[in-house]
C-alpha cells in the first residue's frame, strides 16, 4: 500500500502549501564517461527526484543547494554545463507526486535492508554481527537522503537491532507500533 508523504518540503506545520525545490539542469559530454558516471553516482548517493533528462530535484533547504552548487561546478569542470534553479511546483498534487517518488525509492532501500537482516538470522554469531554492522552503516547512508520517511524505515532499524542482538525482546511500545504499521499496509 503506498503512504503519501507526511510532510513535504519547506512547510513545516503548513499542510497545502507548496514548498521550495532545488533543481540542477545539467549536460555532460558522453566521452570521456568516467566523469559523467561519477556525477549519476553522486546524485544517486543524494536521493534526487528524476525530473526528466538531465533535470534533478530535492527538497529546497541550505544543505541541498550547496550539494548542487558543488555538483554543478564539478559537471562544468568536466567540460559540461549546469544551473541550479529554485523552484516551486505548479501543484500540490505535482509535488505529493515527485515526494511519493522519492518515498518509494526509499522504502525499497529499507525493504532491501529488512530482507538481508532477516536472512542472517540464522548465520553464525561472528557473521550476524558483521552483517548487522553492515546494515546498520547501510541504514545511515539510506537516512541521508531519506526526505520522506516511509513506514519501513522504523521496520529496518528493528530487523538490523534484532540481527544484533537476537535475545533482546523489543518493549511493548515497540510490538505494539510495529503491530500498528503491519495492520496499515
Amino acid at each position: 500500500m503506498e503512504h503519501e508523504p507526511a510532510a513535504l518540503p519547506g512547510r513545516p506545520g503548513q499542510p497545502g502549501q507548496v514548498g521550495q525545490w532545488v533543481l540542477l539542469a545539467y549536460r555532460m559530454p558522453r566521452q570521456p564517461s568516467a566523469p559523467r558516471i561519477a556525477i549519476w553516482r553522486k546524485l544517486e548517493r543524494l536521493g534526487v527526484a528524476r525530473l526528466g533528462d538531465g533535470l534533478v530535484a530535492l527538497p529546497g533547504d541550505a544543505r541541498t543547494r550547496e550539494q548542487f552548487d558543488w555538483i554543478a561546478e564539478e559537471i562544468v569542470a568536466g567540460q559540461g554545463t549546469a544551473t541550479v534553479w529554485l523552484a516551486v511546483p505548479g501543484s500540490l498534487t505535482q509535488e505529493r507526486a515527485i515526494a511519493g517518488q522519492m518515498q518509494a525509492d526509499r522504502r525499497a532501500e529499507y525493504q532491501t535492508v529488512i530482507i538481508a537482516a532477516q536472512a542472517a538470522t540464522n548465520a553464525r554469531p561472528g557473521e550476524r554481527s558483521r552483517t548487522a554492522g553492515r546494515l546498520r552503516a547501510e541504514l545511515r547512508r539510506i537516512a541521508r537522503r531519506d526526505f520522506f520517511p516511509p513506514a519501513e524505515r522504523d521496520s529496518a532499524h528493528q530487523a538490523v537491532r534484532a540481527l544484533a542482538d537476537p535475545d533482546k525482546k523489543p518493549d511493548p511500545q515497540q510490538r505494539a507500533a510495529a503491530s500498528r504499521k503491519d495492520e496499515n499496509r
